[in-house]
This record gives structure tokens, C-alpha cells and sequence, in this order.
């Protein structure tokens, strides 16, 4: 960015640096348009940087951030660029697995087993929370194996994309291997990042209430706000609910081979097993570096990109040896499964962009100064601070590791050398504001990367999914202000369970009074 050189925009580290992202989620959410959204967001930033309104204004240089620093700088990051790689690797594999009848045969398999509309969603939550390593392998592989098994159920697409963001983010940042675990453990400085990630899990109230929350509402049979208008059409035969469905014909792929179930669980425990590995290997680990601290170390951007290429040349031959798929037809997925990932590679390069506009006008300077002012009173409050400005700065930018970025290293000075309990909390919060706000944001791209693989209309997705993680962020806000005070994992755990529990059960309530009126 140019401000490395000396140039600050006038705007830096103010309010106005949280504008662009603001206006981008506004107009998404009155829209229902989000590449247009996204766009204003980045030309406001632009505007911003380029002091528009103050003497001095240069439109050269907006212009130039919006294009040279903006949209082609954030796709000369390697790191990006190895996320959208992957997107596309990863888009292939699931174009061969539906073209092989992996995902066909499945389908047969859970028809024979799972026979009611509970089954799927309790199979999707499970089949979501055993595959932790990565939140976008997560949304792209449960929604590619789950997705025929809910349609045939009368499970809307909106209800999919709840179940399988609600168990990317939320359970990745809670299982300690996982490259969010990793991203966590690099940003705890001068401490044993792993070790304090492990000991922050019992206080992670947002990701395990979002669990708690999905299981309690799939086996109760409860939905509220918009998501209950498009599970009743949902039951009535129209998964979608509005007439926009950009993925309605996406499930016509011609099926080349006689697939069996192993022709999908192959190709995931290969997925999995490789990523895995790419990730150590990133990290060191076959250079002689331990395996936990290979995995803390990793890139993880680079490790899934590679892990993935390795994945899909196992695959290939895996598939000519069975002969469920010929070689020329595993090459005829390479276009189809780039065009099914355009949408959501799209939604990221103006994302990207956004994101770069925020950092340019200090919005972490801004965030970073306000933590501060409050640090020092209210102590026992300041887990809850911390998840409410987490939340809101996620929710802004649409990104959780940069909220961690942020956070994490303030929380860690704040308290690393006075009180590591209330480090722990806080960093707790940290996290769990950071996975809620980006749970939320319209911009996130783990939101988007869940529309992609439930098939589901990106704003159908935000629009329903958004009450639900109210609900679960309310409740664990309370739960962090008892623990600001017990400073006791299991009993503040145990209160916050019960206040969940509550909280569904008059949802409940509520539900049964409404309709019997």
C-alpha cells in the first residue's frame, strides 16, 4: 500500500475508515445485489484515500487505489490467488465426483438410511462437523454431498447454507486442527500460541451455542424469521422461495460412470488426508519440525492449494483405475468446475479489494485505539467489549483472521503479564466476536463460499441465517459477562448452556402462540 511510502489519507484511523464496508453491507442488504454493493464499497474507500473531502483532493490517486492497489493488487497476493486455485481444484473434484456417481450413489445410500427431514439436517450438522480442517473445504464438500440428500427431503437451499456455514467457521475455530487454529496460534506473540488456543476452547460461547443451537432447532423442529417462511414453502415443494435461483439448474450434470459410495468418500478422505499434509509441509514439518508446531506455522493458503493439485492427480487415477470415469472426461471437468466457482471467485475479488480499502484508511488503527480506551476500566466487562467489537468489526470487513490480526496481539499485551485467565477469556471473545460478525457479514467470504455450496441465493442465505445468529450472539454476550466475573470455564459454560437452551425453548414457545392465534 502507498502509505508504507509516507502517504496517510486524511481520513486515517477515523470513524469514515469503517464507512466503505458499511455502505457495501447496507446496499447488499437493500438491494439483494452484491457485486454492485461491494463496488460502491471500494470506490467510497478509493474516494476516501483520496481526501475528497478536503483540500487537496487528488482523483489520480483514488483512482489509482481503486484499480492498481485495489482490484489488481489484491490479485497479485499470493495468498489469494492460492485461495482462488483452490476454489477451482476443489470445483473439479466435486465435478468429478458427480460426474464418476460418487455423489448419486451416496444419494441412493442416504435415501436407503435417512428417511426424514431431521436425518438430513442431523447428517449434514455431523457430515459439517467431521470436516474441521478448513471452513472452504467444509461449505463446498458438505454442500456438494448433502445438497441431493436435503432437496430430496424437503430441506430449503437457505436452510442447507445455515447448516453448512454454521458448521464451517464455527467449528473450525474450536478444533485444534484446522488452519484456523493455525492463523490463532501465529497471532499470539511471545506466548504458546497453540497451548493458549487449547485452553480458549471451553470460553469459545459463539461457536459451541451455534452447535448447541443447530441441533437444538433441526430435532425441535423450529425455525423463526425469514428462514421459517422459506423452510414452509421448503416442505410445500419450492426449496428456493424467491424467484431468483441462479443454481437451479446446477444439479443437471450428466453422470459418465456407475459410482459407488466409495467413489465419494474416497475422494474426500484423499481431499482431507492431502490438504492435511500440504499444510505441515508449509509449516516445516518434513524439515524436522514437530507436527503441532508445523501445523501452527503452516501457509495455509499455499498448503490447501497444493494439497488440493495432489488430491485431484490421486483422484484422476483413481477414477481410470476403477473406469467409473474416463481421462478425457475428468478434463471435461476442468471448465465446468471453474464455471461452477465463478460466482463465489467473483464475490471474493471484489471482497479482497474492500478489505484493502479499510486497511488503507487505518480501520485497524481505529479498532485498535478504541480496545485501548476501554482496557483499563470495567475489567471484569471486557470480554464482553471485546466480542461485541469483534463482532462489529468482522460484520465491517467481512473478515475473521483480520479481526484476529487486530485483537489478538492488543489482548495479548493487555494481560499477558497481569491476569492470564482474563487473557484467555479475552482472547476467547476475540475469536468467538470475529467467527459471529463474520457468521453474519454479507462480504465474508465463508458466507459466500456456504451460498456456493448449498447452491443458494447469496442473500437468501445472509437474510435467513442473520436472526439466528443474533439470537446465539446475544445469548453469548451475557454468558461472556458471567464469565468476566466466575472466571470459571465449566461454571460460566454450563449457565450460558442453559440460557441457549432457554432462549430456543420460548422461541418455541412463541412459535406455537403465533400459530395458534
Amino acid at each position: 500500500m502507498e502509505e508504507v511510502a509516507g502517504y496517510l489519507p486524511g481520513m486515517y484511523a477515523t470513524f469514515w475508515a469503517l464507512v466503505p464496508p458499511l455502505v457495501a453491507i447496507i446496499l447488499a442488504l437493500i438491494t439483494k445485489e452484491v457485486y454492485s454493493s461491494l463496488f460502491v464499497g471500494i470506490v467510497i474507500g478509493g474516494l476516501f484515500y483520496g481526501n475528497i473531502f478536503q483540500p487537496g483532493f487528488s482523483f489520480e490517486t483514488s483512482m489509482l487505489h481503486i484499480f492498481k492497489d485495489g482490484l489488481i493488487g489484491v490479485l497479485k497476493n499470493a495468498s489469494n490467488i492460492g485461495i482462488i486455485i483452490f476454489l477451482v481444484v476443489l470445483g473439479i473434484i466435486v465435478c468429478m465426483m458427480n460426474k464418476a456417481g460418487g455423489s448419486a450413489a451416496f444419494g441412493q445410500w442416504a435415501s436407503k438410511h435417512i428417511k426424514t427431514r431431521i436425518g438430513a439436517q442431523i447428517a449434514t450438522i455431523f457430515l459439517g462437523i467431521l470436516i474441521f480442517v478448513d471452513d472452504y473445504f467444509n461449505c463446498l464438500t458438505v454442500g456438494s454431498v448433502m445438497r441431493p440428500v436435503t432437496d430430496k427431503h424437503n430441506v430449503s437451499r437457505a436452510k442447507l447454507a445455515y447448516l453448512i456455514d454454521a458448521t464451517a467457521a464455527p467449528v473450525c475455530i474450536i478444533a485444534p486442527i484446522s488452519s484456523w487454529a493455525a492463523a490463532v496460534t501465529g497471532f499470539v506473540q511471545d506466548e504458546n500460541g497453540f497451548g493458549i488456543f487449547i485452553q480458549a476452547i471451553p470460553y469459545n460461547y459463539y461457536a459451541l451455542f451455534t452447535i448447541i443451537t443447530m441441533f437444538a432447532l433441526t430435532i425441535l423442529k423450529t425455525d423463526f424469521g425469514p428462514m421459517a417462511k422459506h423452510e414452509a414453502n421448503a416442505v410445500k415443494g419450492d426449496i428456493y422461495t424467491t424467484e431468483d435461483r441462479p443454481y437451479a439448474d446446477a444439479d443437471d450434470d450428466e453422470v459418465h460412470g456407475k459410482g459407488k459410495v466409495i467413489d465419494l468418500v474416497f475422494p474426500v478422505a484423499v481431499l482431507i488426508i492431502c490438504c492435511v499434509i500440504g499444510m505441515i509441509y508449509t509449516g516445516g514439518f518434513f524439515s524436522g519440525v514437530d507436527f503441532i508446531s508445523a501445523f501452527s506455522g503452516s501457509n495455509a493458503s499455499l498448503g490447501l492449494m497444493l494439497g488440493s493439485f495432489a488430491a485431484l492427480i490421486i483422484i484422476i487415477i483413481f477414477y481410470s483405475i476403477r473406469k467409473v470415469l474416463k481421462f478425457t472426461d475428468c478434463c471435461k471437468c476442468v471448465p465446468d468446475g471453474f464455471k461452477a466457482m465463478v460466482p463465489a471467485i467473483l464475490i471474493l475479488t471484489f471482497a479482497w479489494p474492500l478489505k484493502s480499502m479499510t486497511d488503507s484508511l487505518g480501520a485497524k488503527e481505529y479498532v485498535a485505539d478504541l480496545v485501548r480506551n476501554v482496557s483499563g476500566m470495567w475489567l471484569n466487562l471486557l470480554p464482553a467489549i471485546v466480542f461485541i467489537i469483534g463482532v462489529f468489526l468482522a460484520f465491517a470487513t467481512g473478515t475473521s483472521w483480520g479481526t484476529f490480526g487486530i485483537l489478538i496481539p492488543i489482548v495479548v499485551d493487555a494481560f499477558s503479564t497481569t491476569n492470564h485467565t482474563m487473557m484467555i477469556i479475552a482472547i476467547s471473545a476475540c475469536m468467538a466476536g470475529a467467527v459471529c460478525g463474520d457468521h453474519c457479514s454479507p462480504i465474508s467470504d465463508t458466507t459466500i463460499m456456504a451460498s456456493a455450496g448449498a447452491q443458494c441465493n447469496h442473500m437468501n442465505h445472509v437474510s435467513t441465517q442473520l436472526p439466528y445468529a443474533i439470537v446465539v450472539a446475544i445469548v453469548s454476550c451475557v454468558t461472556y459477562i458471567i464469565a468476566g466475573f466466575v472466571k470459571n470455564p465449566v461454571v460460566s459454560l454450563v449457565i450460558g448452556i442453559i440460557l441457549m437452551m432457554g432462549t430456543i425453548m420460548g422461541i418455541k414457545y412463541l412459535n406455537k402462540s403465533r400459530i395458534a392465534e
